[in-house]
């Protein structure tokens, strides 16, 4: 039987930090990314441009006219509406005090600056279901809108939202079905990047502001061509049909539509059911991509080793020539010692005095074999991993050369910053921990929610 949920996400928070903290830390990963997926409530993210229908599904799922609604642009800022769960307090906070909250997983939206958190801000609403859950409502998508026109970077914080999210809902109207610039670079890249496809609901609204149903037949076929060529894919994912039956009229054509009205609402209210089992994905694929990175460096540290190990035999070997050898080279060109060690070896008069010269020999040989190593043989093979990194990992599966597309750029600056340190078995143990992490404490967790 399922343990209860928000049980075994406490749990996972706790396990998550206590083991992974330090090798995110070690290997140069955002822990904070990780962290604020743990945190906090199921969330759904609605998302469209901004005559799409957003707020007025809102409201509806809510039962109150919470959000202003128009065929402009009303509403400008990225909205979260939940109970809360903490009854003290403004009905409205500001997003300064979100950013700010620990218990809250939006600390790492401080980065988009003042004009992203003015436009950033959390409501309060009385209604059951949002006290385990939240909505966000979100600025509407516009066609040729730069960073510097918003303040802020807004498909990098629609990203982040995307992380975060359990639902992505994303709408459109039949009279720009994907047509919208912002619209085209969330699906092609931001979304992919940041949310999983299941996480993803195509939605054609105002369904009603069609003229008969050829109408709505075209309109449907564009929004399918058009997620055709934006996601890059010939299958076509599921498009919802809804409309607004508080101000659409009646009609037979809107009766059909009706049950797949309610359907999505039902999918918009399960979105606590899959909260999770997305967290254990998202554990699951930020690891893999620690596991890339680790191995990376645990094949650069065996490289290493052998390197090294040979200069340590080169080393020995040449040393024990030097010691037999240096005090009679020098003798000959100098005429000291008076003695070789070997002569006073086989007259019986060796003295502590006689191993000065073998040793500085000695010495020598290991000096110049250390700095060979350090200015010439590791430099060198650590611009020769930089220049074939994907050497170093075994990318056996798509699934690897996405992730490894995505930390590719650490391995290249762990390996700049690498020292003889790395050349240690740190690299290995850590390794065996990652692996007996995905292959036992995550599965574990897995055949809980089973």
């Amino acid at each position: 039987m399922p343990m209860d949920e928000k049980k075994l996400q406490a749990e996972l928070q706790l396990h998550v930090r206590n083991r992974l903290l330090p090798l995110f830390n070690r290997y140069g990963l955002d822990y904070a990314d990780l962290e604020s997926i743990l945190k906090w409530k199921p969330i759904v993210l609605v998302i469209g441009n901004y005559s799409s229908g957003k707020s007025t599904l809102i409201n509806e799922l809510i039962g109150q006219k919470i959000q202003r609604t128009g065929q402009a642009p009303t509403d400008d800022s990225f909205t979260v509406l939940t109970s809360h769960g903490r009854e003290d307090g403004e009905m409205e906070i500001p997003g300064s005090t979100l950013v700010n909250d620990d218990f809250l997983p939006f600390g790492r939206f401080k980065s988009f600056g003042e004009q992203f958190i003015g436009h950033f801000r959390l409501k309060k609403v009385d209604v059951p279901f949002l006290e385990n859950m939240a909505l966000i409502d979100s600025p509407g998508m516009l066609d040729a809108v730069t960073e510097k026109d918003r303040g802020y970077d807004y498909l990098a914080v629609l990203g982040e939202f995307a992380k975060l999210a359990d639902l992505v809902v994303l709408m459109f109207d039949p009279h720009k079905a994907g047509t919208i610039s912002e619209t085209y670079t969330a699906i092609r890249s931001t979304l992919p990047d940041t949310s999983g496809e299941d996480r993803i609901v195509f939605v054609m609204s105002r369904i009603d502001e069609c003229d008969n149903l050829s109408d709505l037949v075209r309109s449907y076929g564009t929004l399918c061509w058009n997620l055709s060529q934006m996601t890059g894919r010939k299958d076509i994912p599921t498009i919802y049909v809804t409309y607004a039956p508080g101000e659409a009229k009646p009609s037979e054509t809107l009766s059909v539509w009706r049950e797949e009205r309610e359907q999505l609402k039902k999918k918009i209210f399960s979105a606590p059911g899959f909260r999770v089992n997305h967290i254990l994905q998202d554990i699951d694929r930020q690891v893999n991509e620690l596991l890339l990175i680790c191995e990376a460096m645990c094949t650069f540290s065996s490289m290493g080793r052998a390197i090294l190990a040979g200069a340590g035999k080169f080393a020995l070997v040449a040393g024990l020539a030097a010691f037999i050898l240096t005090d009679p080279i020098v003798k000959s060109f100098t005429g000291v010692p008076d003695e070789t060690l070997i002569s006073a070896l086989l007259n019986g008069t060796a003295a502590p005095r006689h191993l000065w010269f073998p040793l500085t020999g000695v010495a020598m040989v290991w000096f110049l074999s250390w700095l060979w190593f350090t200015r010439w043989s590791l430099p060198g093979l650590i611009k020769k991993c930089q220049a074939r990194k994907a050497g170093l990992v075994n990318l056996d599966s798509n699934y690897k050369k996405t992730l490894w597309g995505k930390v590719e750029g650490k391995v290249g600056v762990l390996l700049a910053q690498a020292t003889l340190v790395d050349l240690g078995g740190t690299h290995s143990g850590n390794l065996g921990r990652i692996r007996k992490f995905l292959a036992k404490d995550l599965q574990d967790y897995y055949n809980k929610i089973r």
